[in-house]
């Protein structure tokens, strides 16, 4: 019996690794190799329970990285920026892992556009951030981290991530006012919005990895369905079973949320409300369906996921 290839999984207890472990164990054609910071924790557990190899390593450990590689096929890359909320850390965890991934015949990196191709640093619409972006968790990847793949050599298949349904089930779900009616409050204005639930992100990057001679060298955007916000809360009205209305919010009362990533979402969110041309003609709808034929709509992730929805 030949032995599977290994594919290690960056971040995989976090959504999108966890997704593209779960996706790759599900599958079959891989052995994965789940890279964790705590292999005791629950979600670690279960991965082992699922088949994984649950290994220790440490973005800020090449060692430790290039330890966890060691032997593996391929591997899916991706950073936490939004544990920390640095551009600065984020480059590094980039160069590191691109270090540590040399060897390795198939590289996938979870990475996003430069949001100033489109809106220049002196543009006042929206607050520049550390003097040099304007959504930094896009900028440093499309503009700064994107290359070090590129010049490293890496065979690498570059996957442009949309918009997470997952992000609706708490932080971004709709709320109940004091009349008792329930508003949806994203700050899209009219415009559409790119999105695809975590499993479908894993089956996608399954597909990726099985069709190595297509994929290497290539950028493929993810995006399932392009909505609006009044379809967004249609999708939340039929699952709940009670309308829910869209009032959208404006981009400077979400940046003056006060949470610690309010300013950098609130830029991200005008990004997608004021240059939708900029993203949607990068995330293809068609092919994202067709690498991923059991994609769930939002109305059937919604419906999947009901318990979690904190209204």
């Amino acid at each position: 019996m030949t032995e599977k290839k290994i594919v290690a999984v960056v971040g995989a207890t976090g959504v999108q690794g966890g997704a593209v472990a779960r996706a790759l164990l599900a599958d079959g054609e891989f052995a994965v190799r789940a890279l964790s910071r705590n292999t005791d924790s629950a979600a670690a557990g279960e991965l082992a329970a699922l088949g994984a190899e649950v290994v220790a390593a440490d973005l800020y450990d090449v060692d430790s990285l290039r330890r966890a590689f060691d032997g593996a096929y391929g591997a899916y890359l991706v950073t936490p920026f939004f544990t920390h909320l640095s551009a600065a850390k984020e480059l590094e965890e980039v160069g590191n892992l691109v270090e540590a991934a040399k060897g390795l015949r198939h590289v996938v990196w979870s990475t996003l556009e430069d949001t100033r191709e489109v809106i220049s640093l002196d543009d006042d619409r929206m607050p520049t951030l550390d003097e040099k972006y304007k959504v930094p968790h896009f900028d440093v990847k499309g503009g700064e981290a994107d290359a070090l793949f590129e010049r490293a050599g890496l065979p690498t298949t570059y996957v442009r991530m949309s918009f997470y349904w997952n992000n609706l089930l708490r932080d971004l779900a709709p709320h109940r006012g004091e009349d008792g009616r329930l508003r949806l409050s994203l700050p899209m204005g009219e415009s559409k919005i790119s999105g695809i639930a975590g499993e479908d992100i894993g089956k996608a990057v399954t597909s990726v990895f099985k069709r190595p001679a297509e994929t290497i060298g290539h950028t493929i955007g993810l995006g399932s369905e392009h909505l609006t916000g009044d379809e967004v809360a249609r999708a939340f009205s039929e699952v709940l079973g009670e309308e829910v209305t869209y009032e959208p919010m404006s981009h400077n009362d979400f940046r003056a949320l006060g949470f610690p990533a309010a300013v950098e979402l609130g830029n991200m969110f005008q990004y997608y409300t004021e240059f939708p041309e900029h993203i949607l003609s990068r995330r293809d709808a068609e092919l994202t369906r067709s690498v991923v034929p059991s994609w769930l709509s939002l109305k059937d992730f919604l419906a999947a996921h009901r318990d979690e929805i904190a209204v």
